[in-house]
């Protein structure tokens, strides 16, 4: 099997490549889908050019697909990408979101390939547990809820400081693995990748909303 992995740099899309490593297949690339203007519905938006150097660490290629921000856009330029690169499946880090999901499954399925979101419906504490358990390096590099402020940023989710922000979930109501992006991580290190990467940035914060800028990735 000929795999890319739609890698945001993420805990999410890091899982799921682990997913694929444990099947045996072949992780022939990373691809990522980096949002030139505003936000996104579909993909991280926070250091995605970094992504680079966990692909470089792990001797994978990497593709970088510049797009608008807007769905239609995603898709299309993500598409044209994924066209070219003769492949079996992509594998997400699609956790709840049906609207991510179908809009993946429906364009593997124009391709002619596969598409497996391994991390589906996974319980949220569980995942995040299993994934520091399992030697997964986890850094917070954006915050956007009550209940996060400027000093979750750049930090490493560890077993301590994963039962303080479950902590903090329960009173603030928010989603404990950041699904509705209450915030979202850099992978540094993990099973994945056959080393540790040092990270180097300034964090921000306003009162609402934080982010740990990335200088430098060695």
């Amino acid at each position: 099997m000929r795999i890319a992995v739609l890698s945001s740099g993420g805990k999410d899309s890091s899982a799921a490549w682990w997913w694929a490593q444990c099947r045996g297949w072949d992780v022939v690339a990373l691809v990522t889908v980096q949002i030139q203007d505003g936000d996104s519905h579909m993909f991280q938006v926070p250091s995605t050019q970094w992504v680079e150097h966990q692909a470089l660490a792990a001797q994978v290629e990497w593709y970088s697909v510049n797009a608008s921000g807007s769905v239609d856009n995603e898709i299309s330029c993500l598409e044209s990408v994924l066209g070219e690169l003769n492949l079996d499946a992509i594998v997400s880090g699609a956790l709840r979101s049906d609207f991510q999901k179908v809009k993946l499954e429906n364009m593997a399925h124009r391709l002619g390939i596969h598409s497996f979101s391994p991390l589906w419906h996974q319980d949220p504490y569980s995942h995040l547990h299993g994934m520091i358990e399992n030697g997964f390096k986890m850094m917070i590099n954006s915050v956007s809820c009550e209940g996060l402020d400027g000093q979750w940023l750049g930090r490493i989710l560890d077993l301590e400081n994963v039962r303080e922000l479950r902590s903090l979930s329960e009173k603030y109501r928010f989603n404990v693995d950041g699904e509705g992006g209450e915030y979202e991580t850099f992978v540094v290190g993990g099973p994945h990748l056959p080393r540790t990467l040092h990270v180097e940035g300034t964090a921000s914060f306003d009162s609402i909303r934080g982010v740990f800028t990335i200088t430098n990735v060695h």
